[in-house]
């Protein structure tokens, strides 16, 4: 089994949380709300990981201002791909708190939707289980 350590930010801007739509055809969670995020890639530092997983899945205008390591957890997965195929995935996610100085997104294939939702809204989405774990720890739900 593959192993990967997943770099996931919970954006927040303005007292808002940034969710995103899993396609319905692919990845971990299909369909589902999750955060953004994905694999460290070797001989990458860790904030360098997780800053251009945003850029890439979120677009470069997002305007990160601060990154504080926040929490930890490990799962193992099934990631579908968009060719059908799908692999059992040992993942490691490490989580951090980001402020968001904008909302302006701009998300890659990887997505076809996204949120700015506050504490209490969380139920009008239909989380995949990893994020509604974090949400839960971090007391947003």
């Amino acid at each position: 089994m593959r192993q990967r350590v997943i770099l996931c930010p919970l954006v927040e801007n303005d007292g808002a949380y940034l969710l995103c739509r899993m396609p319905e055809d692919r990845g971990v969670f299909p369909g589902q709300w999750a955060l953004s995020g994905g694999g460290l890639e070797p001989g990458e530092s860790i904030e360098a990981g997780l800053r251009r997983e945003i850029r890439e899945e979120l677009g470069s205008r997002l305007e990160i201002t601060e990154v504080i390591p926040w929490s930890f957890r490990d799962d193992i997965r099934t990631k579908t791909y968009s060719d059908g195929t799908s692999e059992e995935i040992y993942m490691i996610y490490l989580i951090f708190d980001c402020r968001a100085a904008n909302r302006d997104v701009v998300l890659n294939e990887e997505f076809d939707d996204h949120a700015w939702v506050r504490p209490g809204a969380f139920g009008a989405y239909d989380l995949n289980p990893a994020t509604r774990i974090t949400l839960a720890q971090k007391g947003l739900i």
